[in-house]
């Protein structure tokens, strides 16, 4: 089965028993142990950027664990800290997790599977932080493209284009599915280009009817058609030395193609009803979700404005083709809308990330926009999960279906397969505890794997067992690590 990446613990009590034990313990685990008898060591020994937790005993000589606590916490904030205590007390447990303390354990220990899991948890938290901070520090990097976000090779492409089309004067044409983000990639050019002080106007070709359409962008004059009751500027007019953006350009209907041929041609408008032209210095970006070529093949579309619109062609891939930018926008709008409404929503899960990834997004950014917000709303823990998510993505694909293959079919090989596997081994968990009437001892024994390897798969696959009960611990729900496959 898969193998995770364990988190390096740094142990540091002055009792020898005990820190051999507890570093035996996570040992076995797969855990690097760093084990130190010594408390002001130990506060050298957490300036360590690579490790993840650290687990001290309270009462020790020449530091008290509430001063390494806090001396550790000042120095690596994101550390999470697990407090050993022989005499615990309500007042202690408060005090420590006022200090920055993530969890505390009794000695002696009732169950050393308490000790696993207490540090698998704080690990997993850990791990999500990194995770986020990853992503946040990713968020930065692409707010030198406006709202364009993506790491894939795809957008990075796009994003060279970008850069480079901004510095002309050339028409562009966007293409792309809906929801793909066209109206974002021409502000981006917009406002990467000398243009950025003017207007950039965008307009929805295929919402108006030819008459209204032909009045929004050109103007019209007084008594020109019915309603028109006065003289008014069309959008070109407005967007004077800045840019226009002519959104869905292949549902303009043929008279207005001539037209729109006009402005390319001889910069310059003719409004409705008028006899003189008016000049105009506009920069055109285009959009469209169909092929303008075979339009233009089948006489939808004018062969000479085709070839005016398409100095320069920027292909918006669509979500599909870049799962690995799922991640990276699910996190975007989950701050996004977790800020509009003032929730404390800091995380998605594993599961429901991996259903995210999966997911063919016929509605592209915006459908995953949508998906983010209903469950920012919906949800009440701090982290989204799959129940968080619309009812389709809560059904966990079949690994051996033919349904599963086809919808894994859209990514990358490497991450289909892994994805596959997880979705087989969370059922395989599931079917054995099933078996043995969801007692854990007797379903580790039937998989042939040792009882404490067994409760940690079932953590990681996110699968209980009716024996499998350990004590909720605090802010239990952020202890979730978002999927490596999806960055």
């Amino acid at each position: 089965m898969n193998q995770v990446k364990r988190a390096k613990v740094l142990v540091v009590d002055d009792d020898s028993v005990v820190l051999k034990a507890v570093t035996q313990i996570l040992q076995r685990e797969g855990h690097p142990v760093v084990a130190i008898d010594d408390a002001v060591e130990g506060l050298t020994a957490a300036k360590d950027p690579t490790i993840d937790v650290v687990v001290l005993d309270i009462k020790m000589p020449n530091l008290s664990g509430m001063d390494l606590l806090r001396g550790i916490k000042a120095e690596r904030p994101d550390v999470e800290v697990i407090m050993m205590t022989a005499f615990a007390t309500v007042e202690t447990a408060v005090e420590a997790v006022k200090a920055g303390a993530y969890d505390y354990l009794t000695k002696p220990f009732e169950n050393i599977d308490e000790v696993s899991l207490t540090v698998a948890k704080a690990a997993e938290r850990k791990a999500l932080k990194d995770r986020t901070r990853a992503l946040e520090e990713a968020l930065t990097v692409r707010s030198q493209f406006e709202d364009l976000i993506g790491q894939s090779p795809q957008m990075r492409s796009v994003f060279k284009l970008v850069e480079t089309v901004s510095h002309s004067t050339a028409t562009v044409l966007i293409q792309g599915e809906s929801g793909t983000g066209k109206e974002l990639v021409a502000r981006a050019i917009h406002y990467r280009s000398s243009r950025k002080d003017k207007p950039f106007v965008a307009v929805n070709c295929s919402a108006l009817t030819e008459t209204l359409l032909e009045s929004e962008l050109f103007g019209h004059v007084k008594g020109s058609f019915t309603g028109a009751t006065g003289n008014k500027k069309g959008l070109f007019e407005a967007a004077d030395g800045g840019t226009i953006f002519l959104d869905e350009i292949g549902d303009v209907p043929p008279a207005t193609q001539v037209r729109l041929l006009r402005v390319l041609q001889e910069g310059e408008v003719k409004r409705v009803g008028a006899n003189e032209p008016v000049k105009v210095d506009v920069r055109v970006i285009a959009a469209t979700h169909v092929d303008l070529s075979r339009a233009k093949e089948q006489g939808k579309f004018r062969e000479d404005l085709f070839y005016r619109l398409n100095v320069i062609t920027i292909d918006l891939p669509p979500l599909r083709d870049r799962p690995q930018d799922v991640p990276l926008l699910a996190h975007h709008f989950l701050k996004l809308y977790a800020s509009k409404a003032d929730k404390k929503v800091t995380g998605i899960s594993p599961r429901a990330m991996e259903a995210l990834t999966c997911n063919r997004w016929t509605g592209n950014v915006r459908e995953l926009e949508n998906v983010i917000e209903r469950a920012v709303v919906l949800t009440s823990n701090e982290v989204i999960d799959v129940e968080d998510l619309p009812p389709g993505f809560q059904s966990a694909p079949q690994a051996d279906s033919a349904v599963e293959v086809f919808s894994l079919a859209h990514l990358p090989y490497a991450q289909a397969k892994r994805l596959a596997m997880r979705a087989f081994e969370r059922r395989y968990l599931s079917a054995l505890l099933e078996k043995n009437n969801q007692n854990v001892s007797s379903a580790a024994r039937a998989a042939g794997v040792d009882r404490s390897n067994f409760r940690r798969l079932l953590k990681q696959y996110e699968v209980a067992g009716r024996s499998m009960k350990p004590r909720v611990l605090k802010e239990d729900s952020e202890a979730a690590e978002p999927m490596e496959a999806a960055s």
